[in-house]
């Protein structure tokens, strides 16, 4: 009989231990799903002010293309976003004189096919390659100078500051500059006290007052040559121009 009652008290003891043990033992964090795929789109659309370099991403259909290739890849990305005012700037009808392929040239020429960040445009060898590099056989590079945390960026077009980082967190840092960046490929080296935005290389003059992308731009444009394509972003690039010749 008394083993009895102690197999019972001990039961009873063990079962308000436990009962004891979870309520006091802190639950375990559940795990953290998986971070959401990176939106350019909506990086630019919070800062409210790339309204017109949105337009050329779309329009251009390498905004649709760029999280394909951050999912494709494990080098990242970098986006070099011009504000409204930096397009302002531009000589009238600067984008309109352009054609659909050119187009998309100077929006590959924003995009770099590896992350970096501010610290790190300091350290690579300039030129750094672009999306558009390759293309038509043209450098396409960017180079970047400066200290600290003042970093500058140069096509030998222009030269502008990168004022303010929107995102940089890997896979894709954004950052904002003051001017569009226009490659020697297209606009050529500007002659001393030429307004930036100079007429590209081999369009004539036309009547346009409007500096913004045309939605509708007409008529088909040659595809690239293909040389200069050991760099990393031209499969990217070349695809751009393959889709686009066959909208055209």
């Amino acid at each position: 009989m008394a083993s009895t009652s102690n197999t019972i008290l001990l039961a009873s003891l063990l079962l308000l231990l436990l009962q004891t043990n979870a309520q006091t033992t802190p639950s375990a964090p559940a795990p953290a799903g998986p971070a959401g795929p990176v939106n350019l789109t909506a990086i630019l659309e919070k800062n409210g002010q790339f309204t017109t370099f949105l337009r050329l991403l779309n329009t251009t259909q390498v905004g649709n293309q760029i999280p394909i290739q951050l999912n494709s890849s494990s080098e990242g990305m970098t986006v070099f976003a011009p504000t409204d005012n930096a397009f302002q700037n531009l000589k009238s009808g600067a984008l309109n004189d352009l054609s659909v392929q050119q187009q998309v040239q100077l929006v590959l020429y924003h995009v770099a096919p590896k992350f970096y960040s501010l610290s790190s445009l300091l350290l690579v060898p300039n030129p750094v390659r672009t999306q558009a590099t390759g293309q038509d056989g043209g450098a396409y590079g960017l180079n970047f100078t400066g200290q600290g945390n003042q970093v500058n960026v140069s096509t030998g077009v222009v030269d502008t500051p990168i004022n303010n980082p929107l995102a940089q967190t890997f896979p894709l840092a954004v950052y904002q500059v003051d001017k569009v960046l226009l490659p020697e490929e297209l606009f050529g080296t500007p002659a001393p006290g030429a307004a930036p935005g100079a007429r590209p290389r081999g369009v004539s003059g036309g009547g346009d007052t409007d500096s913004t992308v045309d939605s509708q731009p007409a008529g088909p444009t040659a595809a690239p040559n293909g040389a200069g394509g050991r760099n990393l972003g031209r499969g990217f690039g070349l695809g751009m121009l393959c889709f686009l010749g066959a909208l055209f």
